[in-house]
């Protein structure tokens, strides 16, 4: 979904912008599925009497409003990401994105925040009249809010139609082009894709399970706590977890905001002790701030070394006997997980202005570059002169002359797209490597693994176990991770290399 919605918004002619219909059209159908995923049983029963078929239909609009919310959610995540590779310069990409991960910790913050809360209590029945409802409608209000806000805020530069430099391109050449581009990406950003990958079948198990962890883990290990005596042991395993996320999502808040100050943002030419330093610091500071600018790392060393924090702590996993180590573990991984919100986007976005840097500024603050129609699958004929394609703002003229690396980001959809494709496709290779442990591992299905453990009963109070012995199987699949996060650092060392080569 993403990399389509990505050729689809870099060629939108909308006189609303490329990006913003999208989201908008994104936030709604999000909002919409969430409310039906809250609401479900209702609506079902105002059409379908009590029955078999009420209970399977039920099931299967649940299903479906899930499938929904996460496909739209992609509409509104690559445009909006394509929001910051197009409004700003190379230089301010490390900052946008930066603010970006910033937003996304403070949105965990507030989810978890809200979710903690008896909302029955403090709203009543105004929202609906669980838990769970109110907090859809709560989730799907901040949204639509949200893309509101944004949508508003942002001046988006407009592709601008033409009879003669674009044709109008159905579902073969979109996906030609998805193909194509994929196929042929270049170097620069064909690495950052395969961190990508590689760092997400480690996160994929962590931001699933590691709540269930959290609190398997208490309930194994802890001799006071009997899964016996509750009366809801999935809702307390949640909520026991949930404390650890929370903690989790105050780390990465907290390396969202001073990470960046500490952390060299990607340059173009410039040499290392000289990206983003001020030329003339006052001469009784000058040799300490040049000392502690040259001791910041760059962001790809952060970044590999980011892995490396993930990977350290989940290789701890399976050997954790205690709820505060456990939560120890999952705070700790905040820290990587602010930099995997930042870096492959600040990367990605400007790698991207660099492909489509304008080669000339017009008087008016357009600008404009040759395309080959040869190799641009939505180019028609060539005409003379070069067509203008993006009107930049009369506003961005005086930056543009100042600052080489302004650009308009023209491509910024397909490419954020198919990095979402490298997001994604790790999630099924996680579910199917969970799927194989679980259905080995998992508390209660192999006695011959828990010895000693009474694992025949049945019902409700015995989805978890509380064991001393056998492995757990979350534990198991976090490990695995772990060893895939070393392989993302080495992806990142990799492409270090790259980048020294082809500066």
């Amino acid at each position: 979904m993403g990399p389509v919605i990505g050729v689809l918004a870099d060629n939108s002619k909308s006189k609303y912008g490329r990006r913003r219909p999208f989201m908008i059209g994104g936030g709604i159908v999000v909002a919409m599925g969430l409310l039906v995923l809250g609401w479900t049983r209702e609506i079902v029963s105002f059409f379908i009497p009590e029955s078999d078929l009420r209970r399977v239909l039920t099931i299967t609009l649940a299903v479906f409003s899930i499938y929904l919310v996460d496909f739209a959610i992609n509409a509104i995540q690559s445009t909006s990401r394509s929001l910051i590779v197009d409004t700003l310069p190379i230089p301010k990409q490390q900052k946008g994105s930066a603010w970006a991960s910033r937003m996304i910790a403070i949105g965990h913050l507030a989810g978890y925040g809200v979710s903690t809360l008896d909302l029955l209590k403090v709203l009543g029945n105004t929202l609906g009249d669980s838990q769970f409802k109110q907090c859809t409608v709560i989730a799907a209000l901040a949204l639509l809010v949200s893309v509101g806000v944004t949508s508003w805020a942002v001046d988006e530069r407009v592709l601008i139609a033409s009879k003669d430099s674009d044709v109008k391109s159905g579902a073969v050449k979109v996906v030609t082009k998805i193909l194509k581009t994929t196929w042929n990406l270049p170097d620069r950003i064909r690495a950052i894709c395969w961190v990508q990958f590689w760092s997400w079948i480690g996160w994929f198990p962590f931001l699933f399970y590691s709540s269930t962890w959290v609190g398997e883990t208490y309930y194994r290990y802890t001799p006071s706590a009997s899964i016996a005596d509750s009366s809801d042991p999935l809702g307390d395993i949640g909520r026991i977890g949930s404390l650890s996320l929370l903690i989790f999502s105050i780390v990465t808040f907290i390396g969202s905001v001073f990470l960046p100050f500490v952390v060299r943002s990607p340059d173009n030419d410039a040499k290392p002790g000289q990206r983003n330093f001020t030329p003339r610091p006052p001469a009784a500071i000058a040799p300490l701030a040049k000392l502690l600018h040259s001791s910041k790392p760059d962001l790809l060393t952060a970044w590999m070394l980011s892995h490396l924090i993930f990977a350290g702590s989940m290789f701890l996993a399976p050997f954790v006997r205690s709820l505060h180590m456990a939560t120890v573990l999952v705070s700790i991984c905040g820290i990587p997980w602010a930099l995997a919100c930042w870096a492959p986007f600040t990367f990605m976005g400007t790698e991207v202005n660099r492909m489509t840097a304008p080669s000339t500024i017009l008087a008016n603050g357009s600008s404009y570059r040759r395309l080959p129609n040869a190799s641009d699958e939505f180019s028609g004929p060539a005409s003379s002169p070069s067509l203008l394609r993006l009107n930049h703002l009369d506003r961005d003229l005086e930056e543009d002359e100042e600052n080489e690396d302004s650009s308009t980001g023209e491509t910024a959809g397909i490419y954020l797209g198919i990095l979402n494709l490298f997001t994604t496709l790790p999630q099924f290779v996680g579910t199917f490597i969970s799927m194989i442990v679980f259905e080995i591992l998992e508390p209660g299905r192999h006695p011959e693994l828990h010895k000693g453990e009474d694992v025949e009963g049945k019902g409700e109070d015995d989805v978890v176990k509380k064991v001393t012995e056998g492995p757990n199987g979350i534990a198991v699949c976090l490990f695995i991770g772990a060893i895939c996060a070393v392989g993302a650092g080495y992806a990142t060392q990799r492409m270090k290399g790259l980048y020294k080569r082809t500066r």
